[in-house]
C-alpha cells in the first residue's frame, strides 16, 4: 500500500507540486455548455475521437482481495500494476494533494512496467446524491491548472457515466498536456478514474488502458 508520507511521495504528486496543481476551487463551469475554453480545447480531444488499438487485458482491480478495494471493478491493461493509496492524515500538505474536489485518491495504477510514464488513478467518495457529471465538473474545477474541458455523458460498462477531456498547463514549465477522466456513481459511492501522463504523447499511448477500464467497469 502506497502511503502519502514525506519519505515516500508518489512521483506524480511531486510533479503536481512543481506544476502548481491545487485543490482550490476556480470559477464554476458553465452548466449550459459541454465545451469550455477556446482554440486550445482541440488538444484535449473529445472522448468519441479516440480510436487507438485496444489494450491487451491484464488482471482486474476493485474487488475484495485485489490490491485496491473500490466501489467498482474493472480490467487492467497487461503489465500495469496497482497499489492502494494510504493517506497519512498527519501530513496535511501531502494529504491535501490526495484530495481534489469531492474525491480522494484511493488507487494508483502504474504504466511503467508496460513501457509508459503515467498512471491511471482511481478517486473515490462516499458522498451520494451527485450525478457523474456533477462529480466530474467539481473534480476538474478544483484543479486551477485545468482548462479547455470538453464533457460528454456516456456509459462505463452498463453504468451511466460522464467523461471529460481537458488540458492542464504548468506555469513553471510553460507546457500543456492532455488529461482524461471518467466518473460514475454506485450504491457504494463515487468512483472517478483519471488518466494523466508525463506529456500528451504518453497520455495518448495510455488511452487504450483507460478505454479498457471504461468498457469493463461494473459496480461492486
Amino acid at each position: 500500500m502506497r502511503k502519502l508520507i514525506r519519505r515516500s511521495v508518489p512521483a506524480a504528486l511531486l510533479v503536481a507540486l512543481l506544476t502548481g496543481c491545487s485543490s482550490d476551487s476556480g470559477p464554476d463551469p458553465d452548466p449550459g455548455s459541454d465545451r469550455k475554453g477556446g482554440e486550445g480545447a482541440d488538444a484535449a480531444a473529445s472522448p468519441a475521437e479516440d480510436t487507438s488499438k485496444p489494450a491487451e487485458k491484464g488482471g482486474t482491480i476493485g474487488a475484495a482481495g485485489s490490491p485496491c478495494v473500490l466501489p467498482v471493478t474493472f480490467t487492467l491493461a497487461a503489465k500495469w500494476t496497482a497499489e492502494a493509496v494510504d493517506i497519512d492524515a498527519a501530513d496535511a500538505a501531502l494529504a491535501e494533494l490526495a484530495r481534489q474536489g469531492p474525491v480522494e485518491m484511493a488507487c494508483e495504477i502504474d504504466a511503467k512496467p508496460a513501457g509508459s510514464i503515467g498512471y491511471l488513478r482511481v478517486w473515490t467518495a462516499d458522498t451520494g446524491g451527485s450525478t457523474p457529471r456533477e462529480v466530474l465538473e467539481a473534480f476538474v474545477t478544483a484543479d486551477r491548472t485545468a482548462g479547455d474541458a470538453e464533457y460528454q455523458d456516456t456509459k462505463a460498462g452498463s453504468l451511466p457515466a460522464a467523461e471529460v477531456g481537458y488540458v492542464t498547463t504548468s506555469e513553471l514549465l510553460d507546457e500543456s498536456k492532455k488529461e482524461r477522466a471518467l466518473a460514475v456513481t454506485t450504491p457504494k459511492g463515487v468512483a472517478l478514474i483519471h488518466l494523466g501522463g508525463l506529456d500528451s504523447g504518453e497520455h495518448d499511448a495510455m488511452l487504450p488502458a483507460f478505454e479498457l477500464a471504461k468498457k469493463t467497469l461494473r459496480a461492486n
